[in-house]
């Protein structure tokens, strides 16, 4: 085991997150060739076969299973020692790596990034977006220092800071923008397009419609919130966004953009970590960034429904 180097476990856990040599490659800016190299040697070393491989998927065999969580330990605890390092400073730098959800990413990050880079230019921002459950997965592996997720997300082992709320609304067709805005009841008669099982925002879209996820034929699934407003511009049906994508979504569409009457839909957006960072402090100071961010955002969208374009009533 003496020739057992941090480089075969740091290739052994890409390809065991990735099952793929070319997209475990990728994440570990190696070549593919390489990969494989190092793979073989580890598994030479240890006397075992780690992975089955496949034409198209490589797959953990029993043994690899039973090594896997230990090379994250191993792994989780080196980033760690860098972490404490890291905090011990009186400034933010280095590598942040943070996870944002696709119904936040596209609307939020530019202006995060563009903030932290001038406030902390030593800082070295990796971002992930994926869904939540993969989120947490890869914040409780180490894999990522925090991410920015709708709350709650109820892991006893995770900070949860709420920074700001904001309403989702309603898209229509454009020929429906003086059609009265349907209540809950109704919008659970019509053809509501939503995100694909997994998403949080479907979970709350559906829980503000009061309509279970086993979901009747007149609701279809869309890939991202781009897919579902442009298909409501074709005249397939209405959706739900959150308020902070409308900008984007709905510029170049022919849809009508409502607000609810009465009782309106929203979500609490936060940042997530460890309990056990190292880094607490310095995530709380990012944690503000973010709530800047959103606040900016949300002060936006109130001064263009001032000016000469029509706001959504």
């Amino acid at each position: 085991m003496a020739n057992l180097t941090l480089k075969h476990l740091r290739y052994f856990d890409a390809l065991a997150l990735h099952g793929h040599f070319g997209r475990a490659a990728e994440a570990a800016s190696i070549t593919q060739p390489a990969l494989s190299v190092q793979i073989r040697d580890m598994e030479t070393e240890l006397g075992v076969t780690l992975f089955e491989r496949g034409p198209r998927q490589v797959r953990l065999t029993q043994v690899g299973e039973d090594v896997a969580p230990r090379v994250r330990d191993i792994l989780r605890a080196l980033d760690e020692l860098g972490d404490i390092a890291r905090a011990s400073r009186d400034c933010l730098a280095g590598r942040l790596r943070i996870g944002v959800i696709p119904t936040i990413a596209p609307y939020l990050l530019p202006s995060i990034i563009s903030r932290l880079s001038q406030s902390h230019p030593a800082l070295e921002i990796h971002v992930r977006e994926t869904l939540t459950s993969r989120l947490i997965q890869e914040l409780s592996d180490g894999r990522l220092d925090a991410a920015i997720v709708a709350l709650p997300v109820s892991e006893p082992s995770l900070t949860e800071v709420p920074l700001f709320s904001e309403t989702f609304v309603l898209v229509r067709p454009e020929v429906d923008e003086s059609v009265p805005v349907p209540d809950r009841e109704t919008l659970r008669e019509m053809r509501l397009l939503l995100l694909e099982e997994g998403h949080c925002f479907r979970d709350q879209a559906l829980s503000f419609c009061n309509v279970r996820s086993a979901l009747p034929r007149e609701m279809l699934d869309g890939s991202s919130l781009s897919t579902l407003v442009q298909m409501v511009g074709a005249g397939i049906g209405v959706t739900l966004i959150p308020e902070m994508a409308v900008p984007v979504e709905t510029r170049a569409t022919p849809v009508s953009v409502s607000r609810f009457l009465g009782a309106q839909p929203t979500r609490t957006v936060g940042m997530i970590w460890r309990n056990t960072s190292p880094l607490k402090e310095q995530l709380h100071q990012i944690s503000e960034t973010v709530r800047a961010c959103g606040e900016d955002l949300a002060e936006a969208r109130r001064a263009a429904e001032t000016g000469p374009r029509k706001p959504p009533v």
